[in-house]
């Protein structure tokens, strides 16, 4: 039997291998020290019923309120696909860009066009180093003309600008900010945030924002979440002094809609096929290995970190090269209406049915559309370098969803590239 740490997944493309064990419970304590930061909601959490915990950005992150006996996991998923949930994600440091230069320097660091990102509106991104690796996935808000928050994922963002502009030297502020954010999400997140906010809160875009109070404590509220359910987060100004007025405002309006503090569901968010940094892509990842080739623009006259990488790897894949690949690849072709194949990682199987998709038939990444039988293990298309069959390699993946993100459709697309040389991704 191989070591958990050394399983038999070829991971020799990689620098650091994956850990692919990695997960679950563990019999030792979580020591609660000051290296780790509790954040202003971290006590009202426990309030709320609390019973495990992670660390993601430094910042204790409660993952679980229902304990397993009570129907973990899947009682808090009915209750945000059926009514209406609050989250704890403090844990998404806001990393502000303020000054005469912020948009440039925000346009350099990012892959897609900050210029087009308009005051009051934000955008989900994504910046990688000059290789093309991605080094966070952030939702940017931008807050005035000359003002950027960085909703962060798991890595540290902060020393990344910083360390880029002791060379660049845009005329910018960059730093954390006590802004802590709260996820409302769940197909009654509109009728709580109204009740909050005001009617005037319908009118927010996708991904638009609005600047406004709750029991007097400032706020940013976007129409954004992890999870393709309807949602909406709450940017808490002054965190450390707000966040009780705020969770507690939260709790009493939600009551009537059958509110329920969970934490982040990412069955949910696995459906909705959003990713996690640091669990599906990291540093040593491409945008063209989990579907974002849509944060490469192809037509950004300005320059960015990672720009000459990317449009190599792009240029690429346009010409039906396996953009991670040193030799010449071709698309593999499903060659019967319908064939049955099994992704394996380690020992999770999920089986799936291919059939060839005329109306796809255009788009030179996308093989045909894709059944999942086994959604318990979608996770499993989540790994790099899934075989199909023998020599086909499931390199990416998008899904589709109901009207307003309501449902998922259970069908995806998958990428599945078939090569004579060794795929890198």
């Amino acid at each position: 039997m191989k070591h958990p740490n050394h399983p038999s997944v070829d991971q020799s493309d990689r620098v650091v291998p994956y850990n692919l064990r990695q997960s679950g419970r563990t019999p030792t304590e979580l020591l609660i020290s000051t290296r780790v930061r509790k954040s202003p909601f971290w006590h009202l959490s426990h309030e709320a019923g609390c019973w495990r915990a992670t660390v993601y950005n430094r910042i204790y992150h409660p993952r679980g309120y229902v304990r397993p006996e009570d129907g973990g996991a899947m009682v808090e998923y009915e209750a945000l696909v059926n009514r209406v949930t609050m989250w704890n994600v403090a844990v998404e440091r806001q990393i502000c860009v303020k000054g005469p230069d912020a948009e440039a320097f925000t346009d350099y660091v990012i892959t897609r066009d900050a210029t087009k990102i308009e005051p009051g509106n934000g955008k989900y991104a994504i910046l990688c180093n000059d290789k093309g690796g991605i080094l966070n996935d952030p939702v940017l808000l931008r807050i005035a003309e000359d003002e950027f928050w960085f909703s962060i994922s798991d890595s540290d963002l902060l020393l990344w600008l910083q360390g880029v502009n002791i060379s660049k030297k845009y005329d910018v502020m960059i730093d954390e900010i006590d802004v802590c954010p709260l996820q409302i999400q769940g197909p009654l997140s509109e009728d709580l945030m109204a009740k909050l906010a005001g009617e005037e809160l319908r009118e927010i875009p996708y991904y638009g924002l609005m600047e406004t109070k709750i029991e007097g404590a400032d706020v940013v509220i976007s129409q954004t979440g992890f999870t393709g359910e309807k949602g909406y987060e709450i940017y808490v100004r002054d965190a450390h002094e707000n966040a009780e007025i705020i969770w507690n405002a939260v709790l009493v309006a939600g009551e009537e809609f059958g509110l329920m503090v969970i934490a982040p569901a990412h069955h949910r968010r696995i459906q909705a096929g959003i990713l996690s940094w640091g669990q599906d892509l990291d540093h040593e990842t491409s945008p063209f290995q989990v579907n974002l080739s849509y944060q490469v623009p192809r037509n950004k006259e300005a320059d960015y970190i990672g720009k000459e990488e990317l449009e190599r790897q792009k240029e690429l894949a346009a010409n039906w090269h396996h953009p991670l690949s040193q030799g010449r690849t071709s698309l593999y072709r499903v060659l019967d209406s319908m064939q049955e194949f099994k992704l394996c990682q380690e020992d999770v199987p999920l089986v799936v049915k291919l059939t060839e998709n005329p109306d796809h038939a255009t788009s030179k990444l996308f093989t045909g559309a894709v059944e999942l039988f086994s959604h318990d293990c979608i996770h499993a298309l989540l790994g790099r370098g899934l075989l199909v069959k023998d020599e086909a390699f499931v390199i990416g993946y998008t899904m589709g969803s109901g009207k307003k993100m309501k449902r998922w459709r259970r069908n995806l697309f998958l990428w599945v590239w078939k090569s004579d040389t060794k795929l890198l991704g």
